[in-house]
């Protein structure tokens, strides 16, 4: 579609934004938010007329693209037979859209707790380790994120966490494996995964077994890097999980849904945790849901004791049509496999190529259509392109990238020193091209600050 221009109407949008509307994760007088006009497949569009091509995917949940009809035909259909309904009631939308996930789910993750968004899925999930397991302490990595919900942020590892710490009673972290960036001093995969394994095994001793109820960990860490689990990795958490007795918690938010090239990340190393949180791409963000894929065991406790949680909105009709319909589409269309097969085929090899030309590129790691580009002043040294957690004028060698992109018509996914490639699953070898033609273009302002 080609975009037509309305600065006016753009204007008044963005009039009444400013005067009204307070953002997430924002500073409200320093912040500048474009007024979008629409958006369809992996394009968006503002009402200057300027179309760009989305890195972004939204927040990594669009994995469909925007605005599929199929999607919107279902949307519609289901409001004009049910708005809603309360979740306590056996509802056709709700019991197909959790049969459909609990055929894709590893394992027997059969039972699904429905929920409005991934940070209460996370809550949900970690309130239902507790009580299986009667024990107060939850383990999860530094390089994570969770969710913004008062449990969820205090489980994240990442900086936005701080202003909230009062609430991480109960919540211990560890450093999951990262070899770039090794804690460990670790040289191969092999020793990077052997010492993590160790180092969180010791953590659990420490804090003491008895009163760790579980462990919660990315399958794949999406807005903290993009780190992909060495081999054996998320297997021998599976088994620590079993000595031990601690409930083993995936968070699929971000991984899940074809993000990876699989349904779930999970199917990548073969693992099948207690309980697995999804939302996002489950219906592609076209109406809020998120939910907790429960195992047996664990279901089996609340058999016949009541679980002491829910939500009004739990299985919203309209979300539950939407993700059968994505899901449909997603088996119909074969996007897990294209993304899959497009990652691996023309992501991969031009990120690698991009990674040759430009000396700010540091690293290039990823899966499916789940990529990240580490950005260094320093090739030897790894010293990051911008400090950690950078504002201000530290801040600018990154600005300068983003700056770049938005010019070359590609919106970026930028978070401290690194830019992730997270499009819509659905993007075509074209569009895939077109976005790693504007990122080599934009890269050029990420060389002029290395050394």
């Amino acid at each position: 579609m080609t975009p037509q221009p309305n600065p006016q109407v753009g204007a008044a949008v963005k009039a009444a934004d400013r005067a009204h509307v307070f953002h997430s994760w924002s500073a409200q007088e320093l912040i500048d938010p474009p007024a979008i006009a629409g958006a369809e497949g992996a394009y968006f569009w503002d009402y200057d007329g300027n179309r760009y091509l989305d890195f972004t995917s939204g927040l990594v949940y669009t994995n469909i693209g925007y605005q599929h009809p199929k999607v919107v035909a279902a949307i519609q259909e289901q409001a004009a037979t049910m708005t809603t309904f309360a979740p306590a009631f056996a509802v056709e939308a709700r019991s197909e859209a959790a049969r459909l996930i609990a055929e894709r789910t590893p394992g027997d993750l059969d039972k699904i707790f429905f929920t409005n968004a991934g940070a209460d899925a996370v809550e949900h999930a970690t309130r239902m380790a507790r009580l299986h397991t009667g024990r107060p302490k939850v383990l999860s990595a530094y390089r994570s994120y969770h969710g913004g919900t008062h449990q969820a942020i205090n489980l994240t590892g990442d900086p936005r966490r701080w202003a909230s710490d009062t609430g991480t009673a109960g919540v211990v972290r560890f450093w999951a494996p990262f070899l770039y960036r090794s804690r460990f001093y670790a040289e191969t995969e092999q020793q990077e995964c052997e010492r993590a394994l160790q180092h969180l095994e010791d953590t659990i001793v420490f804090e003491g077994p008895q009163t760790v109820a579980a462990i919660i960990l990315e399958t794949v860490p999406g807005t903290a890097g993009i780190m992909i689990p060495p081999p054996g990795y998320l297997a021998g958490v599976r088994e620590l999980c079993d000595k031990y007795g601690i409930v083993f918690i995936l968070d699929e938010v971000m991984a899940g849904f074809g993000r990876t090239g699989e349904w779930f990340a999970a199917d990548l190393f073969d693992v099948t945790p207690d309980l697995l949180t999804f939302a996002k791409g489950v219906n592609s963000g076209y109406v809020p849901l998120g939910g907790v894929a429960i195992s047996g065991k664990i279901a089996e406790t609340f058999a016949k004791r009541p679980y002491p949680g829910g939500l009004t909105y739990s299985g919203h009709p309209l979300a539950c049509a939407a993700a059968v319909a994505t899901i449909n589409v997603m088996a119909e269309e074969g996007v897990v496999e294209h993304a899959a097969k497009l990652g691996a085929q023309v992501v991969e090899p031009g990120l690698r190529a991009l990674a040759e030309r430009h000396p700010s590129v540091g690293e290039v790691r990823g899966v499916g259509m789940f990529w990240a580009l580490e950005l260094v002043k320093n090739r030897e040294t790894r010293e990051p392109l911008v400090p950690y957690n950078a504002t201000g004028d530290a801040n600018a060698p990154m600005a300068a990238f983003g700056a770049a992109a938005k010019k070359h018509g590609l919106w970026p996914f930028i978070n401290m020193n690194r830019t992730h490639v997270v499009p819509a699953c659905t993007i075509t070898e074209t569009e895939a091209k077109e976005g790693l033609a504007a990122l080599d273009a934009a890269l050029s302002a990420a060389d002029e600050h290395t050394v």
